[in-house]
This record gives C-alpha cells, sequence and structure tokens, in this order.
C-alpha cells in the first residue's frame, strides 16, 4: 500500500495514463488525473472507482498545449494540496497534422514536451519537500529517430509530422536525463527517470491514414502488447525502490516493442550532455520559467 501519497498523471482519462493511474489507485495513492476533457477525466474517475471504491480521485483541467492552462492548473492544485509524490508527465500526442500553439510552438514539441517541462518547473518545490518524490518522463522508441533541431525546433523551414514526433519524444528523454544532472548538482532529493511503453494500439494513431491503421491492428497480436502492459515501465520507473535518478525503462522482448519492464538504453544522441544544455536554455526561454535560481 502507498496510502498518504499522492501522483499526478497527466493525459490519465485513456490508453497509457487511463492504467497508469488505475495501477496507482489500486496502490492506495490518491490521484490526480490532470487532463485537457474534465468530461472524460470524469468518466475514468468512475471507472476507476467502480473497480476500487476505496480510491480517491481528483480531476483537474490541463491543457499542456497552452502555458497559460498549465500555469493555471499549477495554481489550484497548490490550492488544494501540500506534497506530491509522483509526477507522470504521459500525456502526448503523435504525427498530427501542422499546427502552431497559441504560444507559437509546433503543437507536438508543445504537447509532448514544453508543457511538461513548465508543468514540472511549477511543480518542483511541491515534489522537493515530499521525501521519496520522483518525476517520470514518457519518451518513446521514436526518440531514436529524433534530432533536437536548436535552430528551428518549431518547423519553420518545411514540416514533417514523423520528424516532429521523434524531436518531442527525444526532447522528452533528454529532459529527464539533464533534470537528473541538475537536481544532484543542486543536492536535491527528487529523482528524475524515463521510461517508454514499446508499441501499443492507444489512441496516439487516431491521426495515421486508414490503411496503416488496418495494418497496425493485424500485426498488433505478433509484435505490440496491451495497454496495460505497457503501463508497466511507466510503473517500475515510478515505484520500485531500487530505481536511481536518470534511469530508463521500457519492455524486455525484441526491439523493446514488448516484454517484461527492464533497465533499458537509449541513443547516443540523448545522452549528448552540450546538446541536453542547450535544450534546457531554450526550453526555460520558451516557457519563462527557470528551475533552480
Amino acid at each position: 500500500s502507498q496510502k498518504g501519497r499522492l501522483a499526478v498523471v497527466t493525459g490519465a482519462n485513456i490508453g497509457l495514463g487511463y492504467e497508469t493511474a488505475l495501477a496507482l489507485a489500486k496502490k492506495d495513492f490518491e490521484v490526480v488525473l490532470a487532463c485537457r476533457n474534465l468530461h472524460k477525466a470524469e468518466k475514468a474517475k468512475t471507472a476507476i472507482q467502480k473497480i476500487h471504491p476505496e480510491a480517491k480521485v481528483e480531476c483537474l483541467e490541463i491543457d499542456l498545449s497552452r502555458l497559460k492552462s498549465v500555469r493555471l492548473f499549477a495554481e489550484i492544485f497548490k490550492s488544494k494540496y501540500n506534497q506530491l509524490d509522483l509526477l507522470i508527465n504521459n500525456a502526448g500526442i503523435m504525427m498530427t497534422p501542422y499546427k502552431r500553439t497559441e504560444d507559437g510552438f509546433e503543437n507536438q514539441l508543445g504537447s509532448n514536451y514544453l508543457g511538461h517541462f513548465l508543468l514540472t518547473g511549477l511543480l518542483l518545490p511541491y515534489l522537493e519537500k515530499t521525501p521519496g518524490s520522483r518525476v517520470v518522463a514518457l519518451s518513446s522508441n521514436a526518440h531514436r529517430w529524433g534530432t533536437i533541431r536548436l535552430n528551428d525546433p518549431h518547423f519553420e523551414q518545411g514540416y514533417n509530422p514523423k520528424a516532429a514526433y521523434g524531436q518531442s519524444k527525444l526532447a522528452c528523454l533528454m529532459f529527464a536525463y539533464e533534470l537528473d544532472r541538475k537536481l544532484r548538482q543542486h543536492q536535491y532529493q527528487v529523482k528524475s527517470v524515463a521510461a517508454h511503453p514499446g508499441i501499443t494500439l492507444t489512441n496516439l494513431i487516431s491521426h495515421f491514414n486508414p490503411v496503416m491503421k488496418f495494418i497496425a491492428h493485424i500485426l498488433s497480436p505478433i509484435f505490440f502488447h496491451s495497454i496495460k502492459s505497457g503501463a508497466l515501465p511507466i510503473l517500475r520507473a515510478a515505484l520500485d525502490p531500487e530505481v536511481k535518478g536518470g534511469e530508463y525503462f521500457g519492455p524486455g522482448g525484441f526491439r523493446e516493442y514488448k516484454g517484461p519492464p527492464v533497465k533499458v538504453d537509449s541513443s547516443k544522441k540523448s545522452k549528448d550532455p552540450q546538446t541536453a544544455k542547450r535544450l534546457w536554455d531554450l526550453s526555460e526561454r520558451l516557457t519563462g520559467i527557470i528551475f533552480f535560481k
């Protein structure tokens, strides 16, 4: 039992976020479902409490593509709670058509990475004063095809949805590593870790063309695993008492598509401290937050 502990899970109304929130609620965490759509969040809360009637679940609105919404979420959170044991930065979109957010960011970078960067910075004081707290960043195998486009992060010179998704997931992973380095440097007790789910058929494929969706469903029993199984690396990163800051977890099977949750390696690019520092500096400028003053 993890009674008395509090978790925030972004994008918790569906898919990996829902399965993660459900598993935490079953372990007696109080869980905040941080979701863009409050109606869907309330339905998820009802579903969780039907399975686990004693679950303490709260729904709070957040649109990670809008910095104003992230800041408002943080203010509401601070008015309700005085601790934070787990921040699971799960919410995301995948290979969407080109769009700029209201803050001027490429939509996938804004939604998957920059919104979570700001959220983590705003909630860091609550994590730091809660012993044993962790931040879990959600990356993807797609980080391996990503490149951090420091000179054109918003694809003003021509958009490629796959490249933009890869950049956003590489950024999430590099953020986890760089945050770990900075937490150690400033002698914080918070752990920063990362995870990826392997390959699961979540709502993220909604922007795929019909042929690709059909092929994905045909191949899924062979190459993919269930959403419940995909949540296991996230849960291990969040709960395993042996986890160290800066570690990365994913499925242990072929090419990390599926399998049991194990510690995994990442691309050479993801471990480049110079690029990570430049990405961090850019992210602070874009979001307007300074983590360590």
